[in-house]
């Protein structure tokens, strides 16, 4: 009859099995590193981050020289887009209209293109977002979901219940913000950028904002249903969400003594950003914003 083995003597064969598994794993993780360096060595424009937009926005006075192959735009339309020279892909002018560039040229440093303008793009929505100031990162999705859907400005203000310090963050003071934005408008396919201000108490938001419909969405006192709030199409509408700690009873008369309706959707409470997202899409509903028919399809 054959005799047990030690469970110490299992073990060490146990550990042996394992150690022997950890090393196959370190080479094979250090061989998939040095093949991934090999690549970048021989294709350098892998090293290049980018990002997948729906068109490539420029200002006026970058349309008349050479986009530098540094610029997060060339390594879209090379690594992304793919394109070659003398094809095209989907440009627009910030603020201004939509249409094609072509490629012309791809040289070591920069990229050649020429620009054919086409498609008048109508204003912005009017509706503006009066935003509580947020943890920075709620911040940025924000700054980007807004824009994409489509506001003609963001006012990010200081409430009661927001950290002080929210409005030193470099999101705001290195002006990172603005790539956000953008990201948002190059999204939507558009080209409309909406003002952004951030920093001022909300008294002054509001009186900055002004507009003929005024809401405020409350979770608490928001008696009426968004939904149901009473808006005449082509009227300028601001609606204005909290920090994420909600408004407070003072803030609450301020906004109902300027002519806030207080709004609510249902009984979840929503995070700010998922807040802003699905205010902003009843809004534009009830508004006719929607009705604007399907965006014309110009891929290629």
């Amino acid at each position: 009859m054959s005799q047990a083995r030690p469970p110490s003597i299992l073990m060490s064969a146990w550990a042996r099995t394992s150690v022997k598994i950890c090393f196959i794993s370190s080479l094979f993780l250090c061989q998939r590193a040095t093949d991934i360096n090999d690549k970048e060595r021989f294709h350098p424009r892998r090293r290049w981050d980018t990002q997948a937009v729906n068109i490539v926005l420029f200002e006026a006075a970058e349309t008349t020289r050479p986009l530098a192959l540094e610029d997060p735009r060339a390594r879209h339309v090379l690594d992304v887009l793919r394109r070659t020279a003398g094809e095209s892909f989907d440009v627009g002018l910030i603020d201004g209209p939509r249409g094609k560039a072509v490629v012309e040229s791809v040289t070591d440093e920069h990229l050649v293109l020429s620009f054919a303008w086409d498609t008048v793009l109508p204003e912005a929505d009017r509706i503006t977002l009066i935003a509580g100031l947020c943890r920075p990162q709620t911040s940025r999705r924000v700054l980007r979901e807004a824009a994409t859907l489509g506001v003609a400005g963001m006012l990010f203000a200081r409430t009661d219940r927001s950290e002080r310090t929210y409005a030193d963050s470099s999101l705001w003071t290195s002006g990172e913000y603005q790539r956000h934005v953008r990201a948002g408008v190059e999204q939507a396919f558009a080209t409309r950028m909406p003002t952004v201000a951030v920093g001022m108490d909300l008294g002054e938001a509001i009186t900055t904002a002004a507009g003929d419909t005024r809401i405020a969405l409350d979770n608490y006192e928001g008696i009426t249903p968004l939904h149901r709030v009473s808006v005449t199409v082509g009227a300028s509408i601001v609606l204005a969400a909290g920090s994420e700690r909600g408004w407070t009873a003072a803030e609450r008369d301020l906004l109902r003594d300027a002519g806030y309706e207080l709004a609510g959707m249902g009984s979840r409470v929503l995070r700010t950003e998922t807040a802003v997202i699905g205010a902003l899409a009843v809004v534009k509903a009830i508004s006719g914003a929607w009705d604007t028919g399907p965006t014309v399809d110009t891929r290629e």
